[in-house]
């Protein structure tokens, strides 16, 4: 029975990470029909996106700590309620503004839901055999769940509203909720539990700092001052959160869990992939929409064989090999594959190109991403005493929300900029001007994705020479502590 309750819980746990992982990419395929709803330009639509993943990310380490202190169970189910309600309040917005803060809203709730997700599953599933089907969902569910969110915004948005993009939210998370209430146990609350706010405070404002200094790029150029003075500050304040941590007497990000080499290169890794990822998400779907014209429903359809790649990436190769082979077997490889297909849909133009282009790519991006991101969850999780788990989690959560927050702004900024200098370098008398534009918004794509290559590229060098472990490692305990066996012993 014990064993059953382990793998329902699997279902909640892994219901509550598809809401969070979808809600990253749904409003893709609504954001054009927003932006013309709430009179959005171009410069500020990436917030939509933006808010959203940069709250979560800069509050991520904090929700692993709160998890700490009020248990992973509690805050899991406060997450879900709070992510309802903020996803109830952003369909029902008025204004851009209102719909920014609730975005950011939900992110601070994701902050919480997420890193009890995650750290439940790495405590519950330790057994190795298990432990890689887990992992391969949830794998599958962290790759395939952005591209289902496309698909889910396409059917949503054409045939309800764009609204609906974050309705829906409700009615997933009120019932992962009554799945936690009826599945997971309570957990422990650790009585020397510490919010570290210093550290909080200098994090988020120091993410915060470079992504609104890479999103104002786009409008004041890369030399301005206030540009330069965020992304500096930000740098800054980065440094200082590094510094505090080292001496803060319960750090958000305790060294033990970023000392070990085999989690950084995960860490890093996950941000270099997470910054190409959704650039190519938001950057494909105004090309497929605005371009070639396909309608909401057509565009999420569209993104189908990224998910189909995903899956076979997590479940059939990952899953099947990560105590086979040394995980940077199969890290730089995927990623390799999925730089391949950036570089192939890089190529496209303003005449249709999906069955050529953007199909093969899709399914080669899915298929090394899944395969490089299911390894690359694993590594971050994996030999972390019970007591570090949340931290390991929020932190591997962390690279991912913040690789898509400096992701989108970076690389919406530079397709923004070259388009811009391609159409005042193209007009003139006798040009069509709609052609012109079309012409432009492609050729600022297409730089754009070359760039996102490039993030691959370099996350696949790194795995490559950091992580050099033999066998993708399991949870164990420390100082004494053993990794809990079954649902009911998972404490915190």
């Amino acid at each position: 029975m014990a064993d059953n309750r382990r793998w329902w819980a699997l279902v909640v746990i892994a219901l509550a990470q598809l809401m969070v992982v979808l809600d990253m990419t749904i409003v893709n395929i609504a954001l054009p029909s927003a932006q013309a709803a709430l009179h959005m330009s171009d410069g500020n639509r990436q917030w939509v996106i933006t808010a959203y993943t940069l709250a979560f990310g800069g509050l991520l380490l904090l929700g692993g700590r709160v998890a700490d202190l009020a248990g992973r169970r509690n805050t899991f189910m406060i997450g879900l309620l709070g992510f309802a309600a903020a996803s109830a309040l952003g369909g029902a917005a008025a204004n851009s503004g209102m719909l920014f803060g609730a975005r950011a809203l939900q992110g601070v709730f994701a902050a919480l839901l997420a890193p009890s997700a995650l750290s439940l599953l790495a405590t519950t599933f330790t057994d190795p055999k298990d432990r890689g089907k887990a992992f391969g969902i949830f794998g599958a569910i962290i790759g395939a769940g952005a591209a289902v969110g496309l698909l889910a915004g396409g059917f949503l948005t054409e045939y309800l509203d764009w609204r609906w993009c974050l309705y829906v939210n409700v009615p997933i998370a009120l019932v992962a909720f009554a799945g936690a209430l009826t599945l997971l146990q309570p957990g422990e609350r650790h009585p020397d539990a510490h919010l570290d706010v210093p550290g909080a405070l200098l994090g988020s404002a120091g993410m915060l700092s470079l992504v609104y200094g890479f999103s104002e790029a786009e409008s004041r150029s890369w030399s301005d001052g206030l540009v330069l003075g965020l992304l500096g500050g930000g740098v800054v304040l980065l440094g200082a959160f590094g510094f505090w941590q080292t001496r803060a007497r319960v750090p958000l990000l305790p060294m033990s869990v970023v000392k070990d080499r085999q989690r950084v290169g995960a860490f890093l890794t996950v941000l270099l992939v997470t910054i190409g990822m959704f650039g190519t998400f938001l950057f494909l779907t105004y090309y497929m929409q605005g371009v070639l014209g396909y309608s909401p429903v057509k565009t999420g359809v569209a993104y189908l064989p990224i998910t189909v790649g995903m899956v076979i990436g997590s479940t059939q190769i990952a899953a099947r090999l990560l105590n086979k082979v040394p995980p940077r077997v199969l890290i730089v490889p995927g990623l390799l594959i999925a730089a391949g297909a950036l570089a192939l849909i890089a190529q496209v133009g303003v005449e249709p190109a999906y069955a050529s282009h953007i199909l093969p790519g899709m399914l080669m991006l899915g298929l090394g991403m899944g395969t490089a991101m299911m390894t690359s969850l694993s590594l971050a999780t994996g030999s972390v005493a019970p007591r570090d788990a949340g931290a390991a989690s929020a932190t591997f959560n962390t690279a991912q929300q913040v690789g898509g927050s400096i992701g989108t702004a970076l690389l919406n900024t530079i397709a923004a900029t070259v388009t811009a200098r391609y159409l005042t370098a193209h007009a003139g008398p006798g040009v069509d001007a709609r052609e012109l534009a079309a012409k432009a918004s492609v050729h600022g794509f297409n730089v754009a994705t070359w760039w996102a290559m490039g993030a691959l590229l370099l996350g696949a060098l790194i795995a490559g020479v950091v992580v050099n472990a033999e066998r993708a490692p399991t949870p164990q305990g420390g100082r004494g502590e053993q990794a809990p066996k079954s649902l009911e012993d998972v404490a915190t």
